[in-house]
């Protein structure tokens, strides 16, 4: 049976932590998830996670759900140190954001991310979004876990 994969969502707009929160609810994703305000907060995150398994718990498998434009330190920045870091830059990185600049996602795509995604205008955008990241992350591709070789 697959590892349960934790969505890892760094969304500094409480409105749409709301919404996106609430499309994985209408389309049925029961995998656990968390909300980051910051890229500060997404690397303490992940490195706390990974830090605490015990020698018989393994890492959880995670997907990261990356806005790029947020405080302190936005996605960009997050994203180039999570690819230049050799146990983090396994975990895929979705770009979901507002922006639907070309240097954007060509910058994202060389930075490695797996996939960007412009968040869409309107709710049910937003749950058929999630839908599709829920059957191709979820059920379709296989993903590893932090640190395993």
């Amino acid at each position: 049976m697959p590892p349960m994969i934790k969505f890892v969502i760094a969304e500094d707009d409480e409105d749409d932590q709301f919404l996106i929160k609430e499309a994985l609810e209408s389309c049925g994703v029961r995998n656990p998830y968390v909300f980051v305000n910051d890229g500060v907060e997404l690397l303490d995150y992940l490195n706390q996670e990974l830090n605490q398994k015990t020698a018989d718990m393994e890492a959880p498998a995670l997907i990261i759900l990356l806005d790029l434009n947020m405080p302190r330190m936005d996605g960009r920045e997050a994203l180039r140190k999570l690819k230049a870091d050799p146990v983090l830059r396994r975990i895929p990185v979705v770009i979901l954001t507002t922006s639907k600049s070309d240097e954007d996602i060509v910058r994202s795509y060389e930075s490695g991310v797996n996939s960007f995604v412009t968040k869409p205008v309107s709710f049910e955008g937003l749950v058929s979004v999630i839908a599709e990241l829920k059957r191709y992350w979820i059920e379709v591709v296989e993903i590893p876990k932090p640190g395993k070789s």
